[in-house]
């Protein structure tokens, strides 16, 4: 949306949700208003592709007033890539969007799980904040609530010093107690067990989500991977897809041996394709800004 005051105002209000990024992109939209001040800025949300979720997917089991007073839902994160890949995806297949059923892996430091239906999301990992879902570099995923209050009371921590741990020294990097950096987990990996249990534990969730979504989309006819770790590590794909055959998934272990590149990896008898495609948020985002800023 065209960023004007009651925007403004509305991001300072969400930065409690996303205080990661919303203040960091605040700081450079006032920087840039005072050096271009007659330039229209746009905003572009990377919960906005998920506004397509039903109802039923993005309602959290707590008191409805919750909700409705609160906004406490499912939002989810990485919209911009997950459009983004999922339109390459279609141009790839030669396949009309609007009829395929999509799971989207945005693997980064950050990493999130979508699965989308006629080019629209229906459902995702990461949830009110980006903290949800899949563990990753440094967040912790998915954990029963109640390890949060059990932390408090028996580490004697402050709410932010618990967030502190579960956003910043979890995830892999909790784990391993290694790095956050899945390049140092895989060279430790054959030495080092707790490195490999943080792969091991990174694989997992992945397949365990894409095996969720593809009963979400009543089936599946694509599976991307993308991002900084889906596009470019082989090995990671590769254990992503192991025990996915029943699916109807198979990666060709030669074409896989890629990095950086929209391919088709998938074997000639997978009845999943299996698709590496680089992620462009950037474009995503600059399309968007043309189309608001030119209406």
């Amino acid at each position: 949306m065209l960023i004007d005051e009651k925007v403004m105002q509305a991001l300072e209000e969400c930065a409690k949700l996303a205080p990661l990024h919303n203040p960091p992109n605040i700081i450079g939209i006032n920087a840039c208003k005072a050096l271009m001040p007659s330039t229209p800025m746009v905003a572009v949300f990377d919960t906005a592709f998920h506004q397509t979720m039903p109802e039923h997917a993005y309602i959290y089991p707590l008191p409805y007033e919750l909700y409705e007073k609160n906004k406490i839902r499912k939002y989810g994160f990485h919209g911009t890539s997950h459009k983004y890949v999922s339109q390459v995806a279609a141009e790839m297949m030669d396949k009309d969007i609007k009829d395929l059923k999509i799971v989207s892996c945005h693997l980064g430091n950050g990493a999130s799980i979508a699965a989308i239906k006629g080019g629209k999301s229906i459902e995702t990992s990461m949830g009110f904040t980006p903290l949800a879902g899949l563990a990753m570099g440094t967040r912790a995923g998915d954990i029963d609530p109640a390890i949060i209050t059990f932390m408090m009371e028996e580490l004697n921590l402050s709410s932010d010093e618990v967030m502190d741990v579960v956003n910043k020294k979890s995830g892999v990097l909790g784990i391993s107690g290694l790095s956050s950096d899945f390049r140092d987990l895989w060279s430790a990996a054959e030495t080092n067990k707790r490195a490999q249990l943080a792969l091991d534990v990174f694989h997992y969730k992945i397949r365990t989500f894409i095996c969720s979504y593809a009963g979400a989309l009543g089936g599946v006819d694509c599976i991307i991977f993308t991002a900084g770790i889906g596009e470019n590590s082989a090995k990671a794909r590769e254990a992503c897809c192991e025990e996915l055959e029943f699916l109807g998934v198979k990666i060709d272990k030669e074409k896989n041996n890629v990095a950086g590149k929209a391919v088709d990896v998938s074997a000639a008898d997978s009845k999943v394709k299996i698709l590496v495609i680089p992620t462009n948020e950037e474009l995503m985002i600059a399309r968007d800004t043309k189309e608001i800023v030119v209406s």
